[in-house]
């Protein structure tokens, strides 16, 4: 294990995306001394995570709340950003039936906004669905009609996820729910119109931080620490061509200012979408590879931005909009989320999000005519003033959302084998997995895809973002682990050596022997560094 931290010189590693995940790992490789070259093919870093700029307004992708249960994580954000983060109050609804209900659920304003009657109703349902639930939950049907009831399912669930995915609930695995509506959260948020909370529940969804100008503060900030460690992090730099010899790769040929140019490397970690990724291979992957990968789908999605004559809409932070009555399905507030999105004190910025798929209506729609939609819109939902509106721009944003289809698991498998395969290749990130994780869990896929390479770690990458309560909640108490090594501070290279494992650390201040500290680099959020000796390694021959 030691070995491959006293070869680092000999290591060349590509990383291919630089959104969350990639320069995750990039910014981890090269606090290790590691040369790394992060290629992302987009003019601005963050991938799905990034902030768009227009006059002066930001405008986040998606909306990204910066909450986490991993102290890594955790320590990542806080080091890198430090006193650039705001700390914001939740405030979300829902749009139905011309209504708006606080989300997530309250007693009262669910009971009055419902009427006594229908609550009544889905209590029936709900119970009779506790008693004779559907015997095996293959679908998102399925999954949430067991647990709250057909006519809750009905009520809100139905209609906005089949917006956000463009495919019947029918059709829609269980494991997305079982992964993105963690049964802890939201039953206790729906039960609680009918009984006390658990008192052992401390939510994360009341409070969260962001940074002042949207996530993509963030990945600016973080690609300009790999350059400022040697680290390359090239834009507008597409991979149309990755080159291999048998099980191995040697190269990725990239298109960068209308030219073709090679870029060597010993190992490549990979967070462009999969199906992307087996499609370039040089020679091709077999045909059933290829035919599986072309059978696996995404959902995209376009933000409508619109610039309004007016300071105060209103509270929330965004609003998700389950009426079928219009196309968009969910409104974000940027000035709610930090003031400084909005450089105008007296206006106020809309992210109007439509889920479509690249080529369909929506998709192929102008930038003028989206604006448009969008402002008529948003006047029908009683949220803006048609006339207050006074500019507006779109940015659109290819596959967002892997789709858990039917089929999804059978492709996928085969995908995954064969990527496995590849020797001195690891896939990363939402799109390098096919599985829709959170900003935080594709940065953990970054960490542990380095502790892999460089420390001869066996981590399953495919399994982050398998714990149940994990999204929104976690319960009061919970005492993290906190254990103090003994190492050595090898000088120069900022590797700490355990008896029994190494770690890969950075010690930014100078300790003293018997001194312990945190890690200031995040690749283990459970160890502290006591230095009881320090080495100063001979010259690299």
């Amino acid at each position: 294990m030691l070995n491959s931290f006293f070869n680092l010189d000999h290591r060349n590693v590509v990383v291919i995306g630089g959104g969350p995940a990639g320069l995750t790992a990039a910014h981890e490789l090269v606090v290790q001394g590691v040369s790394t070259t992060v290629l992302e093919k987009a003019p601005i870093v963050g991938g799905l995570s990034r902030t768009e700029s227009y006059r002066g307004f930001h405008f986040d992708m998606g909306g990204h709340r910066f909450f986490t249960k991993s102290q890594a994580v955790e320590a990542f954000w806080q080091k890198i950003l430090v006193d650039d983060f705001v700390e914001r109050d939740r405030m979300s609804r829902i749009y139905y039936r011309q209504r708006f209900f606080d989300y997530p659920l309250k007693p009262l304003n669910t009971l009055l906004s419902l009427g006594l009657w229908e609550s009544l109703l889905i209590t029936i349902s709900c119970l009779r669905w506790k008693a004779f639930p559907h015997p095996v939950e293959e679908t998102f049907e399925h999954w949430v009609t067991n647990r709250f009831g057909k006519r809750l399912f009905e009520t809100f669930f139905k209609t906005y996820t089949e917006k956000v995915w463009g495919i019947p609930c029918t059709e829609l695995r269980a494991e997305w729910a079982a992964q993105r509506i963690q049964g802890l959260s939201l039953k206790t948020a729906v039960l609680n119109m009918f009984r006390r909370p658990d008192k052992n529940i401390k939510t994360l969804i009341e409070l969260f931080h962001y940074p002042r100008l949207g996530p993509g503060m963030m990945w600016r900030a973080v690609a300009a620490r790999i350059r400022d460690r040697d680290g390359k992090v090239r834009m507008e730099s597409d991979v149309v061509r990755i080159e291999r010899t048998g099980n191995r790769i040697d190269r990725v040929i990239i298109t960068e200012h209308g030219r073709e140019l090679p870029v060597e490397g010993t190992d490549f970690i990979s967070s462009m979408p999969l199906t992307e990724l087996v499609r370039k291979l040089d020679p091709p992957a077999p045909d059933h590879v290829i035919l599986a990968a072309g059978e696996l789908k995404y959902r995209d999605f376009l933000t409508v931005c619109l610039i309004v004559n007016h300071p105060d809409l209103f509270d929330d932070n965004w609003i998700y909009i389950h009426d079928p009555q219009v196309k968009v399905g969910r409104i974000q507030n940027y000035g709610n989320w930090s003031p400084d999105m909005v450089p105008n004190p007296d206006q106020s910025s809309l992210g109007l999000e439509y889920f479509c798929n690249q080529g369909d209506e929506i998709w192929n729609m102008s930038d003028q005519e989206l604006v448009e939609l969008g402002k008529r819109e948003v006047d029908r939902l009683g949220l803006a003033n048609c006339a207050d509106i006074v500019d507006g721009c779109v940015f659109r944003v290819e596959k967002s959302y892997p789709v858990y289809d039917a089929a999804y698991r059978e492709h996928l498998t085969i995908l995954r084998e064969y990527v496995e395969g590849l020797e001195n290749l690891q896939t990363i990130g939402r799109n390098g997995l096919h599985r829709y994780n959170n900003q935080d869990h594709t940065m953990l896929t970054g960490m542990l895809a380095v502790r892999n390479l460089l420390q001869g770690e066996n981590h399953d990458l495919w399994a982050v973002n398998t714990e149940q309560e994990y999204h929104e909640e976690i319960r009061a108490g919970e005492a993290e682990e906190d254990r103090t090594a003994e190492v050595k501070v090898l000088s120069g290279l900022h590797i700490a050596v355990g008896p029994e494992r190494s770690i890969g650390v950075e010690i930014e201040s100078e300790i003293s022997v018997g001194e312990t500290c945190r890690p200031t680099s995040a690749h283990d959020d459970t160890v502290h560094v006591q230095l009881v000796e320090e080495v100063t390694l001979p010259a690299q021959a």
